[in-house]
């Protein structure tokens, strides 16, 4: 008589869904993107701590009565009016916007032409471009010191090779109708590093055939920049004079460094002004009144400025 084995009941495997190839990317998507916002969120919070709450606080300074150390007052406009009526406002807005014209016609031409004498170099390219850009790396305040003993009217860099030249010396810096233009060129020196190279590289991206196409049309050197790489370079062109408006309106290292907004305040800026209203005056509120008046300025003047470009952009 045998006997019957009994065999264990067979176990039923279930197969293993695979995950599908949407899950994953999706999951992969979400993680790049928390990574990439935590690498942001420092940032964020260096802007949110020391720029943007700063911009908050001013505007509300401005309407405010406010010292250090005191509980702030309400008072409307009156730090608006005051500034308004302060004799020194004028003088302010009056050598800013001079300021901002002479850096535009002095400051804004050169480096777009040393640009394009840079792009036709044909050796020692990047000797120059470092000679060029040295002035940027150099601390503004040291560059204005510098400058301040360039233009000394004594013993002074500038009039020692007038004299050399046998030449008539310059007051510069210390006289009320050359001040003006010799802050400009130290500013130019300055920070036109930076704008030369982003010249650069736009010439860069012209494509040569543009070039040699003008060239078969028989156009000469002036022709071949004026139909073919100022209309390449257009986008840059204008951004960087809304920039250099903008950065020139609010200049303050050279006339604190060099003149002291002298002479007859024939130097005197509104960023100046407002550090006079702030930590000689100890006027905050005056102060970040003045600040509000200019940052409205330049919003409405970028937004008019955008909107134009824009449309003729759009025009052609």
């Amino acid at each position: 008589m045998t006997k019957t084995v009994e065999r264990p009941p067979a176990v039923r495997v279930r197969p293993v869904k695979a995950p599908s190839p949407a899950g994953d990317r999706r999951r992969r998507r979400l993680t790049d993107h928390l990574r990439a916002y935590g690498f942001l969120l420092g940032g964020l919070i260096c802007f949110a701590l020391f720029s943007w709450y700063p911009a908050i606080r001013a505007v509300v300074i401005a309407f405010q009565k406010y010292t250090p150390g005191s509980d702030p007052e309400w008072v409307g406009t009156a730090n608006f009016t005051r500034v308004w009526q302060d004799p020194e406002f004028a003088d302010a807005w009056r050598n800013t916007l001079t300021f901002t014209l002479l850096a535009l016609l002095i400051g804004f031409a050169i480096p777009f032409v040393l640009a394009l004498v840079l792009n036709e170099l044909r050796h020692a390219k990047a000797f120059f471009r470092v000679v060029v850009y040295l002035p940027v790396m150099i601390p503004p305040v040291v560059s204005a010191l510098l400058w301040k003993w360039f233009y000394d009217p004594g013993a002074g860099l500038a009039n020692e090779a007038l004299r050399f030249l046998h030449l008539p010396t310059s007051n510069w810096s210390n006289g009320a109708d050359t001040a003006l233009v010799s802050l400009v060129i130290v500013a130019t020196w300055a920070n036109m590093g930076g704008t030369v190279l982003i010249y650069l590289a736009a010439l860069q991206a012209v494509p040569g055939e543009l070039y040699e196409a003008a060239e078969l049309d028989g156009a000469n050197l002036l022709q071949r920049i004026r139909h073919v790489t100022v209309p390449q370079t257009r986008f840059v062109i204008l951004m960087l004079m809304l920039l250099q408006i903008i950065a020139t309106m609010q200049v303050f290292t050279e006339p604190f460094v060099i003149t002291g907004g002298g002479p007859e305040n024939s130097t005197v800026t509104v960023l100046y002004l407002i550090y006079k209203y702030a930590f000689l005056y100890n006027d905050f509120g005056g102060a970040c009144a003045l600040s509000v008046m200019l940052l409205a300025l330049l919003g409405a003047f970028s937004a008019v400025y955008l909107r134009l470009t824009r449309s003729g952009e759009e025009a052609a």
